[in-house]
């Protein structure tokens, strides 16, 4: 006789640079018992470089590419909160794989909080322009609706601290992931 299968127990946090994915993350591993994996923090491993060197000799396709190969393998996994990059979900792929891998969270940030959030960090190669406002803005037109689309739960960011945020996630979990999770 076959096990059925058990539901994936993966948060995933997917938004916008800035919204406070890796920050979150931490703090929503460390309350739920599982393992924080930060896609960012392991393409960087395995490049063996910044996202911004990777950004500079590979342009953003290169690392479009690392990206989908890093998520493919961290999908994998069961019992990991996810940080995803802010564009992970440009792949249709990986945004079919989201939501079948975990209970996908939209972390949303208005882009002034983001631009204030990551003022003056070169570690963001997407705002290294004359109007980092303006790319703020056009890439949450081009990619709130792919968020939506992955995501079973939204929340704005903007006013909220990290532990504000991870209690909501928290009480909003499926009971697959709500049982042992200290709140």
């Amino acid at each position: 006789m076959t096990e059925p299968a058990r539901e994936p127990r993966n948060i995933i946090l997917v938004g916008p640079m800035a919204a406070g994915k890796s920050r979150i993350g931490r703090e929503l591993a460390q309350r739920c018992g599982l393992r924080l994996m930060d896609a960012d923090a392991e393409i960087e491993r395995e490049a063996g470089a910044s996202i911004a060197a990777i950004f500079e000799h590979e342009g953003e396709a290169g690392f479009r590419r690392r990206e989908r190969a890093i998520l493919a393998d961290l999908l994998k996994q069961d019992g990991i909160v996810l940080a995803t990059g802010g564009g992970a979900v440009l792949d249709a792929g990986t945004r079919a794989l989201l939501p079948e891998r975990g209970f996908v969270v939209h972390l949303d940030a208005s882009p002034a909080i983001q631009l204030g959030r990551a003022a003056g960090n070169a570690a963001r190669p997407l705002l290294q322009h004359p109007d980092p406002s303006a790319v703020l803005h056009t890439l949450a037109e081009e990619r709130g609706p792919l968020y939506a689309e992955v995501a079973a739960l939204r929340i704005d960011t903007d006013d909220l601290s990290p532990s504000q945020v991870c209690a909501w996630i928290v009480a909003k979990l499926p009971a697959c992931l709500r049982s042992g999770v200290g709140t």
